[in-house]
């Protein structure tokens, strides 16, 4: 476990504040939800992800899909790339999203690029292709997204149906949970 020399006292109501410079770094926004681990008498704090629990799910969608499609897919959090297919699988899986991403998914974004385009759903990564984006929202609540992307050829319009009906399945997982 890495120290930060940061010292805070706790409330009356148990509570503490985290820093901001802290937040800022983990990416912790307000509203977020953070789960709590204990570990001997440490107590951990990690940034909660519903998506986190069918990542596996996630992978055999993406993997099936691509089969038929032949298209990168590309599933997210609202933090990083947590399912991945085609050629682009080994640039972004576990990569964190980018600034446009994450906006895309507060704003609960479905749209589609039909025209060749320079883009960046990564940090630090950027392609130039078409693309079909989608969010997953459950409940009132965003998750995450979808991502189509073709670098060589244009996505059909079937193909581009085929985030959305993703965002969905997605989704819907969670009604059972």
């Amino acid at each position: 476990m890495k120290t930060t020399g940061i010292i805070r006292r706790i409330d009356d109501l148990g509570r503490i504040v985290i820093p901001k410079e802290l937040r800022r770094n983990l990416r912790i926004k307000n509203g977020d939800t953070l789960e709590v681990f204990v570990d001997v008498e440490s107590i951990i704090l990690k940034k909660y992800s519903p998506m986190e629990s069918i990542e596996d799910l996630a992978s055999k969608y993406v993997d099936s899909f691509n089969q038929v499609i032949k298209h990168n897919i590309v599933i997210c959090d609202k933090d990083k790339v947590i399912a991945a297919s085609g050629s682009l699988k080994k640039n972004y899986l576990g990569k964190n999203i980018s600034e446009f991403t994450s906006r895309s998914i507060e704003r609960r974004d479905s749209f589609v690029e039909r025209q060749k385009k320079s883009f960046t759903f990564v940090e630090d990564i950027n392609d130039f292709g078409y693309y079909s984006f989608s969010s997953i929202i459950n409940n009132g609540d965003t998750l995450g997204a979808v991502i189509i992307i073709s670098v060589d050829r244009p996505i059909t319009e079937t193909e581009e149906k085929l985030a959305p009906i993703l965002s969905n399945l997605l989704s819907n997982k969670f009604i059972d949970s």
